[in-house]
């Protein structure tokens, strides 16, 4: 069996997801999919903590509570799916994209302020896309996307920037369009986690 590893873009409500196998000098996608992490894929959802701003405290955490159970019950899900239909590819490790990576203060403060709901929106699906790969005993890195393509081309991969972005493009050739900047990028995080 082939070793593999996942690479993860997250959004609000849903994240790519982009499966590469070795050698790591040229590896190649095995699977890409769309990820869906609410069961109803409407703006209530999709943006929680807005959602949650104009509920009552008490109800606000429950209502938060519930996408995020939701959220990693449909990850675990798909993990689960994406291994059995991999046949010959296991995937033994996961990268996962992370914003800026600030710790969060408690909920009333969250919703107090409208960038921090913002945050919260996204770290909120990036946990439990975690939590799912932590159920599944998926070992998932985290990358700062900021950090993404110094970390692959200077360190790591040792490939210029101009090349490596020539290369991440050539990945999805064979997939056909679309070849989306958010598969580009969980594409080189699964690429980053399959080098280390």
């Amino acid at each position: 069996m082939l070793t593999a590893a996942v690479g993860f873009r997250v959004h609000s409500g849903w994240a790519a997801a982009v499966v590469l196998c070795g050698p790591v000098d040229a590896p190649v996608v095995v699977d890409r999919r769309k990820i869906q992490l609410v069961k109803t894929f409407t703006y209530a959802y999709r943006q929680p903590y807005h959602t949650a701003k104009e509920m009552q405290c008490p109800d606000a955490i429950k209502f938060i509570r519930g996408v995020r159970s939701d959220a990693k019950r449909l990850a675990v899900s798909f993990l689960r799916s994406l291994q059995a239909e991999l046949g010959d590819f296991k995937i033994v490790r996961g990268a996962l994209l992370l914003a800026s990576g600030h710790a969060l203060p408690e909920i009333e403060k969250i919703l107090a302020s409208h960038a921090l709901i913002h945050t919260a929106d996204g770290e909120l699906f990036r946990d439990s896309l975690r939590a799912a790969c932590d159920v599944c005993g998926l070992p998932v890195e985290g990358i700062r996307e900021k950090e993404l393509f110094a970390a692959a081309s200077s360190k790591t991969l040792g490939i210029q920037p101009a090349a490596l972005n020539r290369r991440i493009l050539a990945l999805g050739k064979a997939l056909g369009p679309p070849w989306s900047q958010d598969e580009k990028f969980a594409a080189l995080a699964a690429w980053l986690t399959l080098v280390r």
